[in-house]
Order: structure tokens, then C-alpha cells, then sequence
């Protein structure tokens, strides 16, 4: 796994609002994990998280994504030689010292486990709604046979343990974000 000790780090994920922030700016500043579709956003991005197994066979891949390639799902590992993470499956808080991340139920919350376990100080969300107001995901929605969010995921994702380690600043990018566990200010205004 990386060690990204002291940087910051920009994790990018599919709520709408990720298409409002100028992620280029950062671009040679910053690390970047991108989480599923997101990767377009930011094709720079130095990982790609995606925890489904689906959205991986669906793009066969990401043979056109270039940086580190990460799920925890066995097969999907194996036929796409993706890095494979561990994931103490059911454990909604953000796991620490050591290899394995939180579950709760998303690539977002894993995405920024991944990022605190890597080492970083500081982290910008960007794109993490959660909510509906805006629809599902600034790419639309999943294709059929991949889960795209519901209330009832929402419900899980805001009820899981968001609480970081001591020493680790994390930014919610999203004023308008229903995740309440974090300082929010607009992207711009983050990265300043």
C-alpha cells in the first residue's frame, strides 16, 4: 500500500455536487483517489477505488485508468489484477493501524479509510452528498445489476462512525452535504 504520511489527499466520489469542484487546480498538489465513476472526473487521480465487484466487470477493468487499482472484492481482484483490501465487513467506523478499512456500506467510506491508513494529515471529500436532492450521482445512474443509492442506504451511510484518528483534517467539499461530521466550506475555499 502507499505511504502518503504528511500529504493531503482529495477523495473524490459520485455524489452530484463532485462536478462543481476545479479538481485540476490540485492536479501535482495533492494525492487523488478517485472512487468508482469518479475517475473521469479526475483521471490523474494516483488510485481508484471501487468496492463492487459489478462496476469492475462492467468496465472490464479501467484498463485506461493508469494508477493504483483497489477493491476488497476476491474475484474481481483476481481477474482484473486489481490490489485486493480488506474490509472488516459490518464494522461501520474507520479502522486504523493497520491494513483493513471499515465497512458501511460504501466505496466512500472505504475510499477515506484507505486515505488515513495511507498516512495522510489532511483530506478533502469531494462529492459526498448524501442525499437525494440532487439525484443519484453526477455520472447518472448505474447500469442494471449495479446498486445505485436509495433512502435506505443513505439512512446506513450517515449512521456509520465518521470519527478520524487525532491529527487528521478532514474537509467536507460539499456545504449543501447532509454528512454533518466534518467542517464544510466550498473546494476553493479548502485548497486555498
Amino acid at each position: 500500500m502507499p505511504d502518503w504520511s504528511g500529504e493531503t489527499a482529495i477523495v473524490v466520489a459520485s455524489g452530484p455536487s463532485a462536478v462543481d469542484a476545479p479538481l485540476s487546480t490540485a492536479v501535482g498538489k495533492a494525492r487523488f483517489i478517485a472512487v468508482n465513476d469518479s475517475w473521469l472526473l479526475c483521471p490523474w487521480a494516483d488510485a481508484l477505488y471501487a468496492c463492487d465487484g459489478a462496476w469492475w466487470r462492467k468496465y472490464r477493468g479501467v484498463p485506461e485508468f493508469k494508477g493504483l487499482k483497489l477493491t476488497y472484492e476476491a474475484a474481481a481482484a483476481r481477474q482484473f489484477t486489481l490490489t485486493r483490501v480488506a474490509i472488516d465487513r459490518g464494522n461501520n467506523a474507520i479502522l486504523t493501524g493497520g491494513d483493513v478499512v471499515g465497512d458501511a456500506g460504501n466505496s466512500g467510506f472505504q475510499a477515506l479509510n484507505l486515505a488515513i491508513n495511507w498516512g495522510v494529515k489532511r483530506i478533502l471529500l469531494v462529492g459526498y452528498d448524501m442525499t437525494l436532492d440532487r439525484g443519484e450521482h453526477w455520472h447518472g445512474l448505474h447500469p442494471a445489476g449495479m446498486n445505485n443509492p436509495r433512502q435506505s442506504n443513505i439512512r446506513k451511510w450517515l449512521s456509520a462512525d465518521w470519527s478520524t484518528p487525532a491529527g487528521v483534517e478532514v474537509i467536507n467539499c460539499n456545504p449543501e452535504s447532509a454528512l454533518s461530521a466534518y467542517p464544510k466550506m466550498k473546494f476553493e475555499e479548502a485548497y486555498a
